[in-house]
């Protein structure tokens, strides 16, 4: 099993002045303890579920992204995950292709039919019903494939989305996986089958993981996927890889990788994450192994 990284408190030890120096080290220090990938919120303002008032810091992600990938060599770059609703697909497109030519070919596209209604009626940013969110992030996922073919440049006509063109140089170096996100059995799970190269999961006992699973796997029966093609991540907010929990973190995970749940993604809950990372290399060898 892998071990991911989110980032999603950016109040810093040091303030905003040390924000910048502080998340090179997280990349160097996501490398150094063998880390697969390294993502970012796709928030402007903070959400509650980290605990933290909507004051608190946030930096927007793709120009995050693009910063990391002149800190890193190898390791996976994304934002967990993209709102639908932030940017048109065609500009999120040439946007991910971006940092994926900048990273050497290491951008994912991590995407979502966003949610936080707060943020979008604070910046003006509208806020379609769930049913018009989730067409529109079929049509993105579709309108960047076919930005990510070199050999269709041609138009896209979709319910909500319509591009004349769909040019995009250069193309990635790799084109990018598209990790999306949600649990949902009925939306999401089947947009993942249908499209997605990666699921992500919350994971809040093996019970239910096992059974959104069986969901996806109904749905790849459906659709004529393949089933173990497609990543299965999870991610984990009440256990730790730290070094005082590291034992149970780890015995935990073994019971999801059973399932067949290749990557855990995991936060640091600190405004110093860069030395919280280097103290659980020997979580990410332990994992390794399962």
């Amino acid at each position: 099993m892998d071990l991911g990284l989110s980032i999603p408190i950016l109040d810093i030890d040091g303030g905003t002045t040390a924000i910048g120096p502080e998340l090179a080290s997280v990349g160097e220090a996501a490398e150094a303890v063998g880390a697969n990938s390294l993502w970012f919120m796709d928030h402007f303002f903070q959400i509650e579920p980290t605990g933290l008032p909507a004051e608190a810091n946030m930096l927007e992600g793709y120009t995050l992204l693009g910063y990391l990938a002149a800190h890193t060599s190898q390791i996976d770059l994304g934002l967990l995950v993209t709102g639908v609703t932030y940017r048109h697909p065609g500009l999120l497109a040439k946007t991910v292709t971006t940092v994926d030519v900048l990273s050497g070919g290491r951008a994912v596209l991590g995407i979502g039919a966003a949610w936080f209604e707060r943020e979008h009626l604070g910046l003006g940013v509208p806020y379609p019903p769930l049913k018009e969110r989730f067409e529109r992030l079929e049509e993105a996922i579709q309108i960047c494939n076919q930005m990510w073919d070199p050999d269709n440049n041609g138009e896209y006509h979709g319910k909500h989305y319509h591009l004349q063109e769909t040019l995009c140089n250069p193309q990635p170096i790799n084109k990018p996986k598209v990790l999306i996100g949600g649990s949902g059995e009925r939306k999401t799970l089947r947009l993942v089958a249908q499209y997605g190269d990666a699921c992500n999961l919350i994971a809040p006992s093996t019970d239910e993981v096992a059974h959104k699973l069986e969901v996806l796997r109904g749905h790849c029966d459906d659709v004529g996927r393949d089933y173990d093609t497609i990543r299965k991540t999870i991610m984990v907010n009440d256990l730790s890889p730290a070094s005082d929990t590291r034992d149970e973190f780890v015995s935990a995970m073994a019971d999801f990788a059973k399932l067949g749940v290749d990557e855990v993604i995991v936060f640091p809950p600190t405004g110093s994450p860069a030395a919280w990372i280097e103290g659980i290399g020997p979580a990410v060898e332990q994992l390794a192994e399962l």
